[in-house]
């Protein structure tokens, strides 16, 4: 008897980990998606005026929420050994502020859509996909989160937009740049797509 119960308390020692470790990506993914849409949500921030603090309150979940330094290396892949670490700071900042330009508008214009969580799926070791669908009235649009684990979170390195990954479509577009041009070139276009020229 005493040995069923030894045997009962390591079972239990073990499943309790991989519980807690299991709904990890979704939960995180799930929590910052909702921080968002509580955002968008705030009737405080209704119309014109308050569409600057929607950005900036977006922007500041973004910045927990993502790894913008993993999404850039992923994104330029071997091209990133080209850049010299100031380089690589200031494309991974200078991207981020790109992609902030590109989304920001579709997010602000979001008209109370609802975010259904479905699964997660493991990638790697420390890699996971977290599979989300924004239905909207006309269509349901599948977004799928690719997270990363770093000093014990879960922070976003690529998302998925109907079957569009955003590394994918930005890396040809700077790959073409790097074929033929110097890195600071690279740089030197981005500065003036986002104004910082």
């Amino acid at each position: 008897m005493k040995k069923q119960g030894i045997a009962l308390t390591l079972i239990i020692l073990l499943i309790i980990p991989l519980s807690v470790y299991a709904g990890a990506p979704l939960d995180s993914v799930k929590g910052n998606v909702n921080k968002v849409l509580d955002v968008l949500r705030d009737p405080a921030l209704k119309g014109e005026s308050g569409k600057k603090t929607k950005r900036q309150k977006i922007r500041s979940i973004s910045d927990k929420m993502f790894d913008y330094s993993e999404l850039s290396r992923r994104t330029l892949g071997q091209d990133w050994k080209k850049l010299n670490p100031a380089q690589q700071n200031e494309f991974a900042d200078l991207y981020k502020s790109l992609l902030e330009d590109a989304y920001a508008d579709k997010i602000i214009n979001y008209t109370d859509e609802k975010v259904a969580f479905s699964k997660e799926n493991q990638l790697s070791e420390k890699t996971f996909e977290v599979q989300t669908t924004v239905l909207t009235k006309k269509a349901d649009i599948p977004i799928y989160y690719r997270v990363i684990q770093k000093d014990g979170e879960w922070k976003v390195y690529d998302v998925v937009i109907e079957g569009v990954s955003l590394i994918n479509n930005y890396r040809n577009q700077f790959r073409e740049i790097l074929m033929n041009k110097s890195p600071e070139v690279l740089i030197d276009t981005l500065r003036k797509k986002v104004g910082k020229a």
